[in-house]
């Protein structure tokens, strides 16, 4: 019997399966499937809020073979959307959330703050208001790791900025301008030290080279674990 590759039709710019053969069990849920083609050259693969895996795919790309890229990579979307489902964050009474590496239970307040093992919440506007909370503990927890590691080992830079970032935890200027995402503040003080100097082995390395990473290693002897944790946290960016 012969193996015939999956028929894929898009409709509303979903990519649907019309038949499925037995062999082709990628276990992804092909109704949550959406493949956007443009003017590009290879395929990429990513999964949206809404735990719909994007394909993007080139304009000549054939369905099957779109349909074979979407079951090599089944796996890592199934680890991804878990990863999105536990990322989600409730700001309803009782629910908790990690600031600064302390776990903390929702309450309502009369204004953001944070008492004993609860933080206190507005009832109108919560995520406006921890939003704001969380610069004000990003921009003082980051100045005070930046200073420590620059006056430690040199480091040399021209401001620190809070930014609302989505795609990135810091990142470095080329006049040495350092910017940390606010959503650094849902992250323990290991990760939060390691982007700090992330960002300042930047201010001489401009790249990923390999001295860049000597030098971040020197500092940072596990950051090869601390790094892999981050790909899974950035989750959390997409909900705040």
């Amino acid at each position: 019997m012969s193996r015939k590759s999956p028929a894929l039709s898009v409709y509303g710019g979903k990519l649907v399966v019309m038949y499925a053969p037995k062999w082709y069990n990628s276990g992804v849920e092909t109704d949550r499937i959406i493949v956007r083609r443009s003017a590009r050259k290879t395929l990429s693969l990513s999964v949206n809020r809404e735990g719909e895996a994007i394909v993007l795919a080139p304009l000549t790309a054939r369905r099957d073979d779109i349909a074979r890229f979407v079951q090599r990579h089944a796996d890592w979307i199934a680890r991804r959307r878990m990863e999105l489902e536990q990322a989600r964050i409730d700001l309803a009474d009782g629910s908790r959330i990690c600031i600064c590496g302390k776990d903390l239970v929702i309450a309502t307040g009369a204004r953001a703050r944070i008492s004993s093992e609860k933080i206190y919440l507005p009832a109108e506007g919560r995520e406006r208001a921890l939003t704001a909370f969380l610069k004000r503990i990003t921009r003082e927890r980051m100045l005070r790791f930046t200073r420590e590691y620059a006056f430690r080992y040199g480091f040399s830079y021209r401001a620190i900025r809070v930014s609302s970032a989505r795609g990135r935890w810091g990142s470095c200027s080329t006049n040495g301008v350092l910017s940390f995402s606010f959503r650094t503040a849902l992250l323990t003080d290991e990760e939060a030290r390691y982007i700090v100097v992330h960002e300042l082995c930047h201010t001489r390395h401009m790249d990923h080279s390999r001295a860049f990473w000597h030098e971040v290693g020197a500092i940072i002897a596990d950051y090869a674990s601390i790094r892999k944790g981050l790909r899974k946290r950035s989750a959390i960016m997409l909900f705040l």
